[in-house]
């Protein structure tokens, strides 16, 4: 799947250039020919520039419309994205540890077995790939770098408990996976929450994680009836995490017991799609310079016009 994104949208509007540029042409066409009714010498006529539309002056008007488009495009920050095939990934766990996650709806309570089945993906990893931990509640803490080190990424996960940071910042999760996921070619975050966002937006989620080219895997975590915590009873937001998997390129799973969990995370492996981002900003500025150069040729020798 291909699509696009610009990092300065607000060049955009110069697009208004393009329609300008064709009325002027136009209005420009019917003076001269206005003129050029004039002559009594028709064969002076068809010499006045303006005459010949489609071969000359529409060919010109099109070569002008596409550089101005190019150039705009240019402004604005044009990035291509693309899916390709991955051998492998890097992979960072981001578990939430907010209060909600005390719920005992999935037993012993619902951070524990995600701790547990996390744990076990770290051995199923292929050889060599990298894993890092973040545990999140109003904020986000690192629990490990990215390691190929299978004792320490469970020690790492071990340690995670329920924080006193109020809140679920889904957002802060990502920015800090992305960051710890910086300079590797294939990047994925598996992001294990009830999803009762309370910080930030799912819009900010998806921004942050598609402009550094990461998939988020998400895990719904918790069964449909909810599960009783010390403050209230905590229900499943499923909307706001499989809006988040679906506009990154990752998948959604519910987990309602240890073992869809663990089904969640072997699919995960199974998972071979990587996002790849390429700025085409020099790329576009190349083309409209050749297109440039081809115009001033063509002005000057198929399409001039003598008087």
């Amino acid at each position: 799947m291909i699509s696009f994104s610009f990092t300065k949208p607000g060049y955009l509007v110069l697009l208004v250039i393009i329609p300008l540029i064709i009325l002027i042409h136009f209005l420009t066409l019917k003076r001269k020919r206005t003129s050029a009714l004039k002559f009594a010498n028709f064969d002076a006529i068809a010499k006045i520039r303006g005459i010949d539309l489609i071969s000359k002056n529409i060919s010109i008007l099109v070569l002008t419309a596409i550089i101005s488009l190019l150039l705009v495009l240019s402004l604005s920050g044009f990035v291509l994205h693309r899916q390709m095939e991955a051998s492998s990934f890097s992979f960072v766990i981001a578990v939430d540890s907010s209060s909600s996650m005390e719920a005992k709806d999935i037993s012993p309570t619902r951070l524990d077995a995600a701790k547990e089945t996390s744990s076990l993906f770290a051995d199923k990893v292929n050889p060599g790939s990298k894993v890092g931990i973040v545990s999140f509640s109003g904020n986000a803490v690192i629990e490990t770098d990215l390691t190929d080190d299978i004792i320490l990424i469970k020690q790492s996960i071990e340690k995670i408990r329920l924080s006193s940071v109020g809140g679920t910042d889904l957002s802060e999760a990502i920015i800090t996976s992305a960051n710890l996921l910086e300079g590797e070619d294939a990047k994925a975050v598996i992001l294990i929450s009830d999803g009762r966002i309370n910080v930030g937006t799912v819009d900010e989620v998806i921004l942050s994680a598609n402009k550094k080219d990461i998939v988020v895997h998400t895990i719904g975590i918790g069964t449909v009836e909810g599960g009783q915590t010390q403050f209230a009873m905590s229900k499943l937001d499923e909307d706001s995490l499989t809006a988040v998997a679906y506009n990154t390129g990752g998948k959604y799973f519910q987990a309602q017991n240890k073992a869809q969990l663990d089904d969640s995370f072997n699919s995960i492996l199974d998972f071979k799609i990587k996002k790849v981002s390429t700025d085409m900003t020099h790329s576009l500025l190349l083309i409209v310079l050749i297109l440039l150069v081809l115009e001033y040729v063509l002005i000057n020798t198929r399409y001039k016009v003598f008087p």
